[in-house]
C-alpha cells in the first residue's frame, strides 16, 4: 500500500507557504530523503487548509515540481514522489535537433546560414579597440553601443543593456520579474525556448491567438481581467507563423492595454532580418514597456548580443541581478556590433541574406504549390505549415531523412503544424523535400507543370 506524506507533519516543515515557499520545502525533503520516491503527497485540501492558503497555491507548487520531474499525477488517483533529482531543464528546446544519423535534410532550426553572415573580422578589430576594454566597471551597456542603437530604436527609452543574446535576454526579464504562479500572455504559439523559461519559473500561461495582422484584441482584453503581470509578445516575423504586427493591429492592442498594469516586454528575436518595421507598443506606454532587440541572426550567433530597452528602473532591476553572475556583456562585443550598425559593407550584407532569404523560401512555396499545397508567403527563416496529424508528418518525414519542428514545441493548444526551415534550404533536394512535405501534410501528391 502507498505510504501518503502526513499533511500536519509537511505543514510543519514548511515556513513560507508561498508558492515558492511550498516548492523550495518539498523539493528540500525529498531531495534529503525524507519524503521517499513512490510515497504520495496529502491532498490539496488538507495541506492547504493547515498552511491557510488556497488551494490553488499548493496546487501552482505541485504544478511546478511535476514541470521539474519531481512529481506525477493528478486527480483522484493523487500525486505521488517520481524522483528525487529537481534539476530544472528546457525540455521542448533540447528535443530540437536529436534526429539520430540519418538525416538529409535538417530543416528543424531557423538558424542563420553561416555564408551569408556578415565578415566579422574587421568587426571585431574594432571593438578590440575599446576604450573601456578590460575595465572592471559593470556598465549595462558600452557608450559607443548606446550611441549606435539610439537613433534606429523604435520607442522612447530611459536606459538600454546589453545581454547575451536575444534568448538570455528573455530569461533575464523573466526571472528577475515574475514569481511562481504569476499569469503571463505570451503569443499561441510562441518560441520554444519562451515557453521553457516559463514552465521554469512556475508561471500561469494565458496563450493568446493571432492572425495575419498579430495578437487578436479580443483575446487579450479577456486575459487582462485577471490582471496578468506581463504580456510577451513577438512585433516582427513571428519565430513560427512568419506575421508581423501591423500598425493598425498594434494600436487597437495599445487601446486594450490602456486600462492595464501589465508588463509588455517586445520579443524582437529575427532583428534586422526582418522586412517589416517594429510598430513597438513602448511608443504608448514607455513606463511598462521592454524592448529586446537581438542581433544574432543578423549579425553573427557568436557575438551573443542583444540590447533590452526600459526604464531606468526596470533596468536597474536586470543588471542587478545580472551582478550575481556575468555582470556585463564583453565590450569587444559590444562595440564590434556598434562599428556593424554603421559599416556600409556590413549593411549591404545583411540585405542580400534577406533578399537570398526571402528567395529560398519562395523556391519551397513555389515547389509546395506546384503539387498542390499553396501557402501564403511570410516572412522570416522558416515556413509554417497545417497538417492533419504532427506525427505522422514527423514519422513520414523521418522516413525520408528529414527534419522539421513539430508545433506541439511551440504550441500551448492542440493546433497541428509543422515548422520547416528554409534558412540552409539545399536547392538540389527541393522536389524531394516538397514531395514529402506534401505527403507529410496528409495530401494527395500531384504536380502540376503549369506552376
Amino acid at each position: 500500500m502507498t505510504q501518503i506524506v502526513d499533511a500536519e507533519w509537511l505543514s510543519q516543515q514548511i515556513n513560507d507557504a508561498s508558492v515558492k515557499g511550498i516548492t523550495l520545502a518539498a523539493s528540500t525533503l525529498i531531495r534529503d530523503g525524507q519524503i521517499a520516491v513512490g510515497m504520495q503527497m496529502p491532498a490539496v485540501r488538507d495541506l492547504a487548509e493547515r498552511l491557510g492558503v488556497s488551494p490553488a497555491t499548493v496546487s501552482a507548487a505541485w504544478a511546478q515540481l511535476k514541470k521539474q520531474k519531481v512529481l506525477a499525477g493528478k486527480g483522484r488517483s493523487g500525486v505521488w514522489v517520481c524522483g528525487n533529482s529537481v534539476m530544472p531543464r528546457p525540455v521542448r528546446f533540447e528535443k530540437i535537433g536529436n534526429y539520430g544519423e540519418n538525416v538529409k535534410a535538417a530543416l528543424a532550426m531557423a538558424a542563420p546560414d553561416p555564408a551569408l553572415l556578415p565578415d566579422l573580422r574587421p568587426a571585431m578589430l574594432a571593438g578590440l579597440a575599446s576604450p573601456q576594454l578590460n575595465s572592471y566597471q559593470r556598465e549595462a551597456i558600452s557608450p559607443q553601443l548606446q550611441a549606435a542603437i539610439a537613433p534606429r530604436w523604435p520607442c522612447p527609452a530611459e536606459a538600454w543593456l546589453a545581454t547575451d543574446g536575444g534568448f538570455d535576454a528573455m530569461n533575464l526579464i523573466v526571472q528577475t520579474l515574475l514569481s511562481p504562479g504569476d499569469r503571463v500572455v505570451i503569443e499561441d504559439p510562441t518560441a520554444t525556448r519562451l515557453l521553457d523559461m516559463l514552465d521554469n519559473i512556475g508561471a500561469e500561461i494565458l496563450p493568446l491567438p493571432g492572425d495575419e495582422q498579430g495578437p487578436l484584441p479580443e483575446v487579450l482584453a479577456t486575459h487582462l481581467q485577471k490582471a496578468p503581470a506581463m504580456f510577451i509578445y513577438q512585433p516582427r516575423t513571428h519565430s513560427a507563423t512568419g506575421y508581423s504586427v501591423s500598425q493598425q493591429r498594434s494600436e487597437a492592442l495599445a487601446q486594450v492595454l490602456a486600462q492595464s498594469a501589465t508588463l509588455i516586454v517586445e520579443d524582437d528575436g529575427i532583428g534586422d532580418l526582418s522586412r517589416w518595421p517594429v510598430w513597438s507598443l513602448g511608443r504608448h506606454y514607455p513606463q511598462r514597456t521592454l524592448h529586446v532587440h537581438s542581433f544574432s541572426k543578423a549579425y553573427g550567433p557568436d557575438l551573443r548580443l542583444a540590447v533590452v530597452s526600459g526604464t531606468a528602473e526596470l533596468v536597474k532591476r536586470l543588471q542587478s541581478w545580472r551582478n550575481f553572475g556575468v555582470s556585463w556583456t564583453s565590450r569587444i562585443l559590444q562595440d564590434a556590433v556598434a562599428w556593424m550598425l554603421s559599416d556600409a559593407p556590413t549593411q549591404q550584407r545583411i540585405q542580400q541574406a534577406k533578399a537570398t532569404y526571402a528567395a529560398r523560401r519562395q523556391q519551397l512555396l513555389a515547389a509546395l504549390a506546384r503539387r498542390g499545397l499553396v501557402q501564403e508567403d511570410r516572412d522570416g527563416l522558416s515556413v509554417m505549415l497545417p497538417v492533419a496529424s504532427e506525427q505522422y508528418a514527423m514519422i513520414t518525414l523521418a522516413a525520408r531523412g528529414i527534419t522539421v519542428l513539430p508545433g506541439e514545441r511551440c504550441s500551448i493548444n492542440s493546433g497541428q503544424f509543422i515548422r520547416v526551415s528554409i534558412a540552409r534550404l539545399p536547392a538540389d533536394q527541393l522536389d524531394s523535400i516538397a514531395d514529402a512535405l506534401v505527403i507529410a501534410c496528409g495530401r494527395e501528391l500531384n504536380i502540376s507543370p503549369d506552376l
